[in-house]
C-alpha cells in the first residue's frame, strides 16, 4: 500500500500540471477547474463549506479560489436562507462557458491517456480508489 500511496502522489502531481498546461488558455487552473466541476455537479447551489466537504479539500483554499472565480466573474454569490454569513455560490454563465470549453480540451487529452488500457483494468483501479477514499473518509468522521 505504501508503494501504491507513493505513486498515486506522484500520478496526482504530473495530472495537476498536465492539466495546468492543457487550460492554461482559458485563464484556468487545475484547481480553479475542479471547484467549477464540484459546483456544477452540486444538484443545488451550495455554500463553501459544503463545496469543500465534497472537494475532501480544505475550506480555507476552496474559499479562496472560489473568491478569485467570482472576481473573474465565472461564479457569484446568492443569499443563502437558511445561513445568513454562507452565502451560496452559482455558476455564472460565463463559467459555464469556461468550464465546457475546458471539458472540450480535456476529452481529447484523457482519450489519448487512456489508449492501450483495458476498460477492465480501468474500472478497477476506480473501484479500489473509491474503496479507499470511502475508507478514509469514513474515518475523518469518527471521533477521537
Amino acid at each position: 500500500m505504501t508503494d501504491l500511496f507513493l505513486d498515486l502522489f506522484r500520478l496526482n502531481n504530473r495530472v495537476l500540471a498536465a492539466g495546468d498546461r492543457l487550460i492554461a488558455g482559458l485563464g484556468l487552473t487545475s484547481a480553479r477547474w475542479q471547484v467549477l466541476g464540484t459546483v456544477i455537479a452540486a444538484d443545488r447551489p451550495q455554500p463553501v463549506a459544503w463545496l469543500a466537504r465534497d472537494m475532501g479539500a480544505n475550506r480555507q483554499n476552496v474559499q479562496r479560489i472560489v473568491n478569485d472565480l467570482a472576481a473573474e466573474g465565472l461564479v457569484a454569490f446568492e443569499p443563502n436562507p437558511h445561513h445568513r454569513r454562507a452565502q451560496l455560490v452559482v455558476l455564472t454563465g460565463k463559467g459555464r462557458e469556461t468550464f465546457d470549453a475546458a471539458m472540450r480540451l480535456q476529452a481529447p487529452w484523457v482519450d489519448g491517456l487512456a489508449e492501450g488500457l483495458r476498460v477492465e483494468d480501468i474500472a478497477t483501479t476506480h473501484g479500489v480508489m473509491t474503496a479507499l477514499r470511502r475508507k478514509l473518509e469514513a474515518d475523518a468522521r469518527e471521533p477521537d
